[in-house]
């Protein structure tokens, strides 16, 4: 998740809206998302770091 969101400002006014804040706060906190496992390739070889981008940039579109 990112972690730029949190850095928002925002503003919590009156009595309902905190406590729906608060609710969702608590509710998050009760049921976290489930983690994941992944796997990574750590690529130290400069061709196999060439060819990597390559796939990386044809998949952006070229940019």
């Amino acid at each position: 998740m990112a972690t730029s969101s949190i850095t928002k400002n925002f503003i919590v006014a009156g009595a309902e809206q905190v406590e729906r804040f608060v609710d969702a706060i608590e509710a998050s906190v009760n049921n976290p998302a489930p983690r994941r496992k992944t796997s990574a390739d750590f690529l130290t070889d400069k061709e196999e770091i060439r060819e990597f981008m390559k796939k990386r940039k044809k998949a952006d579109g070229g940019k």
